[in-house]
């Protein structure tokens, strides 16, 4: 802990490095301010009863940083914009030419697959939006609108993420850390305090009990996400013999291959995956068409069973946890890097039998990781659904989330601050 207190001494006496920090200080304040503008014509009461008693609500109120909640103009928060990233990222397995766009391009093809997203985001957030008022009329939360206030309407919220869009880029730019994320984790530790109120005001001296298993819950999360985070494979590395002076050797050094590669992203897409599909069959399961309603009945009465639905999250946090690996670490590409500054694996052949060597010990860490981090991911929703607490299940995912965040961001200033002590 005393380290961490002296990086964070060291990175704000670097005035470079403490502008960054404001920057992303100043911009999370400026969503804060947004989630508090609503959109016209809200009944406040029908809307607090309804996320009192919907999971599925909460769960999009951490997407959209706590402007649901409020109905407010970023209501849908970063969730179009990190739908859109998943179908360009699953698109990247599909067309090679994105593949080589994303990977081999360098930083042109990346900004170009970046704006392919933010252009897709456009269509999913008018999808989202017109859905999500439309549920939300049929809710009663809000009264039926003529067509020219409800086109308003969706344009405001259209806009509202598209600007959240924005500002998280601004952060990846100018400040330090995924602004995405950040984004999401600001909204999370917003609610903390009021949540604290809630747990004070209706406490039970009888659930002390549950109290104390939540907490444990809480420090395993904690304890689990950082090992895992943290841990890394050490794979050694010589290079060639080389002439220095009147010496004549090798050098020797490691390739640290993570547990997870991937971070927080699988949590993230996982929920997305999850929670996209079930805003769309909320709005169907309004249709007049019988058909069609009984359909999206069926698959959300499905998806509200707990285990269905837990058994369904672990899945894709392990299939994400390894997609993201294998977008992000490509060992044909190591392999080729490596032969060509004259570095080997040393025992490994250089070429294909590295890349297959490197494969291999990425697939057998990525499961040990991807396991871990699905057990972690679904363990507070198993607890919630033993003891019919559902704040469990949300603050074991906003917990999860928010762990991961910070740890990502206290490695890219620990990063910053050794790059301007060297």
């Amino acid at each position: 802990m005393s380290k961490v207190f002296e990086k964070l001494k060291l990175a704000f006496a670097d005035k470079s490095l403490r502008k960054r920090i404001f920057f992303v200080l100043f911009i999370l304040a400026i969503t804060r301010l947004l989630a508090l503008i609503p959109v016209p014509g809200i009944d406040t009461s029908r809307l607090a009863s309804l996320f009192s008693g919907s999971e599925f609500l909460n769960l999009l109120n951490l997407f959209s940083g706590g402007g649901l909640s409020n109905l407010s103009i970023v209501m849908l928060g970063v969730g179009p914009y990190i739908t859109a990233s998943i179908i360009m990222q699953l698109l990247t397995v599909m067309v090679p030419r994105l593949k080589a766009m994303y990977q081999e391009e360098g930083a042109a093809g990346r900004r170009r697959f970046s704006q392919y997203s933010r252009m897709l985001t456009v269509p999913l957030a008018i999808l989202q939006g017109y859905a999500f008022i439309k549920l939300l009329q049929g809710q009663g939360a809000l009264p039926p609108l003529p067509f020219n206030v409800l086109a308003l309407d969706i344009v405001l919220v259209i806009a509202g993420s598209m600007l959240l869009m924005w500002l998280g880029e601004l952060i990846s730019e100018f400040g330090i850390g995924n602004g995405v994320s950040l984004i999401i984790f600001a909204g999370i530790v917003a609610q903390l305090p009021a949540s604290a109120t809630q747990l004070l005001v209706t406490y039970d001296p009888s659930m002390i009990p549950i109290y104390i298993v939540g907490l444990a819950v809480a420090l395993l999360v904690i304890f689990g996400v950082v090992v895992i985070t943290e841990a890394e494979r050490p794979i050694p590395i010589t290079y060639a013999k080389q002439a220095r002076g009147a010496s004549f050797g090798g050098v020797s050094s490691y390739l640290p291959l993570r547990v997870n590669q991937s971070g927080v992203i699988p949590i993230i897409f996982a929920l997305s995956i999850l929670l996209f599909p079930q805003m769309i069959f909320q709005f169907l399961a309004q249709s007049t068409v019988p058909l069609l309603a009984n359909a999206s009945n069926f698959i959300l009465n499905l998806l509200a069973n707990q285990w269905f639905y837990s058994s369904i999250y672990f899945v894709l946090v392990v299939a994400f946890t390894y997609f993201y690996t294998a977008v992000t670490f490509d060992p044909d590409t190591i392999s080729t890097n490596l032969q060509k500054s004259g570095a080997f694996v040393s025992g490994v052949r250089p070429g294909t039998a590295t890349a297959d060597y490197l494969s291999r010990v990425l697939v057998r860490l990525t499961l040990v990781g991807a396991l871990f981090l699905g057990i972690i991911a679904v363990l507070p929703l198993i607890l919630s659904s033993l003891t019919g607490i559902q704040a469990l299940a949300i603050g074991g995912t906003g917990l999860l989330i928010v762990v991961s965040v910070v740890l990502d961001l206290i490695k890219k200033i620990d990063a910053q601050v050794s790059a301007r002590e060297y």
